[in-house]
């Protein structure tokens, strides 16, 4: 049986990138292609626009159909008290706290709204962007699930989540924003965090993992988003020239075959 996933939409690909890159929903499907253990293996990924049309799984959905949810990035704040986030916030307690056999991952705004969701926050980072290729400070956990010692990956925010929510455990962190990652266990598994090191953890048994940054991004998008925010003002010329330079240094590319792959582990997928 394919794995089933319902991707919560919560932003859109720039009208100005949309003919190259595709909608959200292309760029996660081609991420997820790309990224699974078994080249071919189908999978189903149903896009929800949660933020138009307010739109989400239903229970019975979620009880005997999806295996996973997955969240899209956004340029909204995770913050904002208006009725869509709300909303949204509300739907992910209810999923992580109700339905502990769904998987859920989050990506960048995603990552915040859960952090939000259960017991953590979101706040502005003082104005600084975190922006391009960078480099990431990883746990021994997360070392541990990514199954590498050092990690780079595409980022996109000025907010951010500073610490670390009850019940999670830290994947990985940067000089800029300390919570680049975190996972939640299910219920009912030997993760008692006071008795238990990272060493002692089953991998198998998270049921939540958070990115910051965007594995799902190829440079391009990230090239094409920076120049729309740099015309915009809302970047500076020089971070725009910085990422720039970074993009153009050949670094390694750990979206796909690290990120990726790691994704799919918690989705239960194996080679």
């Amino acid at each position: 049986m394919p794995t089933k996933i319902a991707l919560l939409v919560t932003g859109s690909i720039p009208e100005p990138l949309r003919a190259e890159f595709g909608t959200y929903h292309t760029v996660y499907t081609e991420f997820l292609r790309r990224a699974h253990p078994v080249p071919g293996t189908e999978f189903v990924l149903d896009a929800y626009d949660v933020v138009e049309e307010m739109e989400y799984p239903s229970n019975a959905q979620l009880d005997g159909y999806y295996d996973a949810v997955m969240y899209t990035g956004s340029a909204a704040s995770a913050y904002d008290d208006v009725p869509w986030i709300n909303t949204l916030v509300a739907f992910s307690a209810h999923v992580a706290t109700e339905k502990p056999h769904i998987k859920i991952i989050a990506i960048c705004f995603g990552h915040q709204i859960l952090a939000r969701a259960l017991g953590g926050e979101c706040v502005p980072n003082n104005g600084i962007w975190e922006v391009g290729p960078t480099p990431l400070d990883l746990t021994d956990l997360g070392k541990r699930l990514f199954g590498v010692d050092t990690l780079n990956i595409q980022q996109m925010h000025r907010d951010h989540v500073p610490s670390v929510p009850p019940s999670f455990h830290l994947l990985a962190s940067t000089p800029v924003s300390p919570n680049q990652g975190m996972v939640r266990f299910a219920p009912n598994t030997h993760t008692d965090t006071e008795t238990n090191t990272d060493s002692d953890l089953d991998l198998d048994a998270v049921q939540i993992l958070t990115l910051q940054g965007h594995p799902e991004y190829v440079a391009g998008i990230v090239r094409g988003l920076v120049t729309l925010r740099v015309a915009a003002g809302i970047m500076s010329a020089e971070l725009g020239a910085d990422v720039e330079r970074r993009l153009g240094l050949g670094w390694r590319e750990d979206g796909v075959g690290v990120l990726g792959r790691a994704v799919w582990r918690v989705l239960g997928a194996r080679a």
